[in-house]
């Protein structure tokens, strides 16, 4: 018998989480979110999660403040922050990116958490 573990997830049809985050396809060890049309603005406070984040910018720009460095963030760009870095975002240009993390983040309380006041790669 086959994998029957295979999921499909429509965009349309994806929770939102409190941050304005989608909510994509997710497995035991990795997930997918995607930030849509985030508007320019200045950044929330930074945060550090308890997982680690690859990025792929849609359209858009933004800043990525990491650990005291800032990255400018373009369309085809793509970027990681590791588990436990503080950071945030400071979108330019209304911005749309797709994320992995690992380990998923909508579990177990990790996007909505104590430090929630973080906004995604629009306030990421």
């Amino acid at each position: 018998m086959g994998d029957t573990s295979v999921k499909k997830v429509e965009s349309r049809h994806s929770p939102k989480g409190d941050m304005g985050q989608k909510y994509l396809a997710s497995g035991v060890r990795l997930s997918m979110r995607l930030w849509e049309d985030e508007p320019p603005g200045e950044p929330a406070p930074a945060a550090a999660r308890d997982y680690e984040t690859v990025g792929y910018v849609l359209k858009g720009r933004a800043e990525l403040h990491l650990e005291g460095q800032v990255i400018l963030l373009n369309p085809g760009d793509s970027w990681l922050v590791p588990r436990g870095s503080s950071h945030t975002y400071k979108v330019l240009e209304t911005f749309s990116a797709v994320e992995a993390t690992s380990p998923p983040a909508a579990v177990h309380g990790r996007d909505e958490g104590k430090d929630a006041a973080q906004k995604k790669p629009a306030k990421a």
